[in-house]
């Protein structure tokens, strides 16, 4: 056998794609082509699930440790501290905020806004497709059971006067199928979109206030509401 293995490796690499055949034959006769196309948008769609969570993980997604004491520094006018801990961090909005604190390029808020907007769009690459598959894939088990009460009445139809109960009822059962598998398909889906969606609204709100801080810091607004008080009072 394990010369065979040697000598005759088409021989197991055929059986290997038999076994493929067989199986993807038998998921079309259980369910016919609505399961099939609902099986290939399963694989692409755990596919881009698992490389949006190794992309939000790489990122540095939600990890904002460093940054925040960046910001905390920067804000308190340490300004030393603050490019220290910015260099600690390996979040993907770093270069943003380096952008902020250096002095010498002066960008507006409108930049660093668009400079954040252009980081996220990376980053929501792909979540329009898993918002379409969570919409999609429902219909499509439902159009799978439209298909197969249509095939189990014709089949009954057929049979005339000698009808078995057991063709409705098999057919209702493989037609019922097609809807089980789309919402399988749908709702894992949904609940990962969600996820997400929900994490980056959390990064677009830590972006809006890090951008508020550089742009205007607690120090500098201590400062201009002392000196404002003082020219009042004089007043």
């Amino acid at each position: 056998l394990k010369c065979d293995h040697y000598i005759y490796p088409h021989k197991h690499r055929g059986s290997g794609m038999t076994f493929i055949t067989d199986a993807v034959l038998h998921v079309y006769e259980l369910g016919g082509p609505v399961v099939l196309i609902l099986l290939a948008i399963s694989i692409i769609t755990l596919a881009v699930i698992l490389y949006k969570i190794w992309q939000f993980t790489a990122s540095g997604v939600g990890r904002h440790k460093s940054l925040s004491l960046a910001l905390t520094a920067w804000d308190m006018g340490e300004r030393g501290d603050a490019v220290d801990y910015l260099k600690q961090s390996t979040s993907y909005l770093a270069p943003l905020i380096d952008l902020a604190f250096d002095a010498r390029r002066d960008v507006s808020a409108q930049r660093l806004e668009a400079e954040a907007e252009a980081r996220f769009a990376k980053l929501e690459k792909g979540l329009r497709y898993l918002d379409t598959v969570a919409q999609l894939a429902p219909l499509l088990g439902l159009f799978g059971t439209v298909l197969g009460m249509i095939s189990a009445f014709q089949a009954l139809q057929d049979a005339g006067a000698q009808v078995d109960p057991s063709i409705l009822a098999g057919g209702i059962w493989v037609a019922l199928l097609t809807t089980a598998v789309g919402l399988v398909v749908a709702m894992p889906t949904a609940m990962v979109l969600s996820w997400l969606e929900g994490r980056m609204d959390a990064e677009r709100v830590f972006a809006a206030r890090a951008i508020q801080i550089t742009e205007e810091p607690a120090k500098v607004r201590v400062g201009a509401l002392h000196a404002s008080s003082v020219q009042t009072s004089h007043a």
